[in-house]
């Protein structure tokens, strides 16, 4: 399993964000391969993101080279670059 946390800016308002969570997450919620999406706004820096959490670095890599991971810099107006961390998860606290 795999955690991915990513990080960017917007020039959306907050509200803006949050609609667009809401807009999108039925088609994050057809991914294979995707365990769990955390939302994030980040208050101290006025960043936004998320969490995600892939069953394989296959379903990842699928994402990736996927339609909606594409239009995610357009729906959101990122300002530049994300920060993009990727981590093999190596224990849980509780099973899903």
């Amino acid at each position: 399993m795999l955690v991915q946390l990513v990080r960017f800016r917007s020039a959306l308002s907050d509200e803006a964000v949050l609609e667009r969570y809401r807009d999108r997450a039925p088609r994050y919620r057809e991914l294979r391969g995707l365990v769990q999406k955390y939302y994030l706004k980040f208050p101290a820096t006025d960043e936004y993101g998320a969490v995600y959490v892939w069953k394989s670095e296959e379903a990842m890599t699928a994402f990736h080279a996927s339609d909606l991971a594409k239009t995610i810099a357009k729906a959101y107006e990122v300002q530049e670059a994300p920060q993009v961390e990727t981590a093999e998860v190596e224990m849980t606290l509780r099973s899903t």
